[in-house]
Parts: structure tokens; sequence; C-alpha cells
């Protein structure tokens, strides 16, 4: 998949100073829908890339789509009904993108169907022309719902309720290895 087909296309404009009253004189950015969805940030594509090359998991790529997810959110360009949708959001983007998340093992028919679509969508060279009117009703959608969804209490709320269902070996091994792992960036 080419870098030119990710890139979401960003238009801005300044309000003119004899801007019509009521309107301030703040810079207004639209975002194009391209080939239907918005697509992810360039940052973003090579963040992802970047720890793909150390060989780091699928799902560590995949949280570099989520965290963007996240910021969308905390900026305003959109709300997300839970953290959960926010997090879901950014894993499509990422199995669009090309990352190799598997499907998820727990969930209804439909939501395995649909990621393995997305995921397919990943691996072919040129997706298929998306719907701009689907599109744009779920981004108007979105935007619609509230941005309490990326707060920290949120978050933190849907990461203990996913280590919950997890089970105590898991966690305990889950945190064995980030200590492990701890400050290795650094």
């Amino acid at each position: 998949m080419s870098a030119k087909a990710l890139l979401p296309v960003h238009r801005e404009e300044r309000r003119a100073e004899n801007a019509p009253s009521g309107h301030s004189g703040a810079r207004i950015v639209h975002l194009k829908l391209v080939e239907g969805i918005a697509m992810p940030e360039q940052r973003t594509l090579q963040r992802a890339r970047r720890d793909k090359r150390k060989g780091k998991s699928p799902s560590t790529q995949a949280g570099e789509f989520v965290r963007e997810e996240i910021h969308h959110v905390r900026e305003g360009k959109h709300g997300a009904a839970s953290a959960k949708q926010a997090i879901a959001i950014g894993l499509s983007k990422a199995r669009r993108a090309g990352v190799d998340l598997p499907p998820p093992k727990t969930g209804s028919a439909r939501m395995k169907k649909q990621a393995a679509r997305e995921s397919a969508a990943g691996k072919r060279k040129r997706s298929t022309r998306k719907s701009t009117r689907r599109a744009r009703a779920s981004l108007r959608r979105l935007r619609r719902e509230g941005r309490s969804a990326a707060s920290h209490r949120a978050l933190a709320r849907q990461a203990r309720k996913a280590a919950r269902r997890r089970g105590a070996r898991a966690r305990s091994l889950s945190a064995k290895r980030a200590a492990r792992t701890r400050g290795a960036g650094r």
C-alpha cells in the first residue's frame, strides 16, 4: 500500500478580519475524507513501521493507531461513545493500514468477520472506493458523541476491565514482561 493513499488531505483556512458577525477569526481545519474514511496520519504510520522494523508485536504496532484515535477524541475532531469504541476504531485503522493483527478470539461472529475484512483490505495494494456518503454519516455520528471517552479516568477503567477478564496468571506474566523491558527504549 502506498504511503500516498494513506494520507488525510487537510485544507486550512483563515477567516478574514471582516468575517460575518458571530464568527471568530479562528482557524478552521477541514478533513477531507480520502477514499471514504479518514486515514491515519503520516506520523502514526511511520511510528508503526518503526515498531515493525524493531521486531515489536502487531499489538504494539496497532497501539500507535489507538493512540492517534485517543488524541483525535481529546482534540475534539470527533467523539466516542466509550473508551472501548475509541480503541476499536484505532484497531480498525491499524488493520486497514496493513498491521498483521489477528481477529479477536472472543466476540460476535459479525465482529470477527469485520476484522477479517479489514485485514484483507490492509493486504490489498489499493483498497476499493468507499462510499463517501456512508463515511460522512459515520463521522457526523461520531462528532455528536462525547469527549469523555478519552479521559484518563475512562481509559483506566477500560484497562482495569480488560485486565480483570484476563485472569491472574496472564496479568502476572504481563507485569513481569513489562518489568523486564522497562527502560529498554531510553
